[in-house]
């Protein structure tokens, strides 16, 4: 069978209600991304291993769970070191090594290894090469930011080097920027004159589709890998779309996204490449709640959906994201499937599509749902590890969700001035009967909390949660503070030694 080229389209910080095929009510009317989901399989229980766009990252390019790298919560905000570790596989060096011509353009957002020339966060000298970026892990080509839209520096990527040498700064002040009337600013740093922040979409967006002219050129087969920046703050959708969704420029940059998926594939149409080409759509994250979600709910629009919660929560709509894949002759068009996967799996996914046997020390992780793209409709996870903005974990087993922390685990609670101390310390779901996540059952079944947290504490002592060799975790064991326990009224200290 010939190798399918790959277009892994990974959008910044959209809600699994903002698509129109997971949210009968939305107000946004998502045509593109729902015919994508016509045309193969749509996901209705799929997660990010985080519900952070770093740590987001780096579980669906390794395979591996966030937390088991040097980042334990929060994200990258500053000019710090690569999170892959150095030799890791990642699924463009996979691919790579099967014949894969590989490129990624858009938001990297793990690190890259810089010289600095001072103590200062972006203390960089731009004009010198920097190391342990997207080349380094599998990637031939790179064009796009360093991080997110609204982090600095401002200035194009391009492969091993920045473009030019930013000579001013731009931006607002931090504390501006999180709050949602201030969602169309960036935080200030280093800045290339002229450097137009709203220009950063349809840029990235234009090399991706010169990218596939580029690719159509050789039979080779490709892996196109386009973390977009929108619909990421600050939102600065294209004079076309603004005032076009209704619900202010959330709404419009989201309208924006999908005219881009369409432009895709209305290109592999044009080049002949659609018929062999595996398309995947997926967000890393919830909906940011500093997109004013009052304001569309007040237009009967709701980002979450039914779900709770916001990006960096460990409730679901922190998590829980649209998956959408078509792959012609393998994949029935119009299928849907509520089985649990992980994005964290798309490495052994791909691996038993391709025959590719994965070493001990890759995909730790990843568990193969290949069997449902096949139109098969059976488990294939058990559970699930999930980790918030503060580094809360969660695991997932069927209809069970225990949470390791007293509140959202992320901004929710400090947006409801939420009394953790008045709660209990941790939260028990039954997700079969309250999918919202509001009636907490941690004390009312003490027994299943005691048997998901030894789960838990064995995933973290394996260093895997797979089948294989024991795999060590960053740092060691010794690194969660979840693993104080309060058990039936008594505190029990879990100590995990090497």
């Amino acid at each position: 069978m010939r190798k399918p080229n790959i277009i892994l389209m990974f959008i910044d910080d959209l809600g699994i209600g903002d698509v129109s095929c997971y949210n009968e009510h939305s107000k946004i009317h998502t045509e593109n991304i729902d015919r994508l989901a016509q045309q193969g399989i749509k996901f209705t229980d799929a997660h990010a291993t985080s519900a952070l766009c770093t740590p987001s990252r780096y579980g669906l390019l390794t395979g591996r769970y966030n937390w088991r790298s040097c980042l334990k919560k929060l994200v990258y905000v500053k000019s710090e070191d690569n999170m892959i570790e150095e030799g890791r596989m990642t699924l463009a060096s996979m691919l790579k090594q099967q014949g894969y011509r590989t490129a990624c353009i858009g938001k990297w957002h793990l690190g890259m290894q810089w010289v600095h020339t001072g103590d200062g966060p972006y203390d960089v000298d731009y004009a010198h090469p920097y190391k342990m970026g997207p080349n380094e892990f599998g990637f031939d080509y790179f064009f796009g930011l360093m991080a997110s839209l609204s982090q600095p520096p401002y200035v194009y990527l391009e492969n091993d080097h920045a473009t030019a040498v930013p000579d001013t700064v731009s931006g607002v002040k931090p504390d501006m920027l999180f709050n949602f009337k201030y969602n169309q600013t960036w935080l200030p740093g280093p800045t290339v004159s002229g450097f137009n922040v709203r220009d950063v979409v349809p840029t990235c967006q234009k090399k991706v589709l010169e990218q596939i002219d580029k690719f159509a050129q050789s039979d080779e087969p490709f892996f196109l890998y386009y973390p977009t920046p929108a619909v990421h703050v600050p939102l600065l959708p294209g004079e076309e779309f603004e005032g076009k969704s209704g619900l202010g420029p959330y709404g419009d940059f989201v309208l924006q996204t999908d005219a881009m998926v369409g432009e895709i594939m209305d290109k592999l149409e044009e080049k002949g490449l659609s018929e062999n080409t595996m398309v995947i759509f997926a967000s890393d994250n919830g909906c940011a709640a500093n997109v004013d979600y009052d304001s569309l709910i007040a237009k009967g629009h709701n980002s979450s959906y039914i779900y709770r919660g916001c990006k960096g929560d460990i409730w679901e709509a922190g998590h829980r994201i649209p998956y959408i894949v078509k792959y012609p002759g393998v994949i029935e068009p119009g299928i849907e499937s509520d089985q649990m996967v992980s994005l964290s799996d798309v490495m052994a996914t791909w691996a038993e599509c391709f025959d590719i046997e994965l070493p001990d020390n890759a995909g730790e992780d990843s568990v193969s749902h290949f069997c449902l793209w096949q139109g098969e409709d059976r488990e294939v996870r058990e559970d699930i590890v999930m980790s918030s903005l503060n580094g809360s974990l969660s695991l997932r087993e069927g209809p069970w969700k225990l949470e390791l922390c007293p509140g959202s685990g992320g901004p929710t609670d400090a947006m409801a001035h939420t009394d953790l101390k008045a709660l209990p310390k941790f939260q028990l779901y039954n997700l079969d009967a309250d999918v919202g996540e509001r009636y907490n059952l941690y004390e009312r079944f003490p027994e299943v909390a005691e048997r998901l947290r030894k789960k838990l504490i064995g995933y973290i002592e394996a260093g895997r949660s797979t089948p294989g060799t024991p795999q060590p975790n960053y740092n060691g064991l010794n690194c969660w503070d979840e693993i104080d326990w309060w058990v039936n009224g008594k505190e029990v200290r879990i100590d995990l030694k090497l």
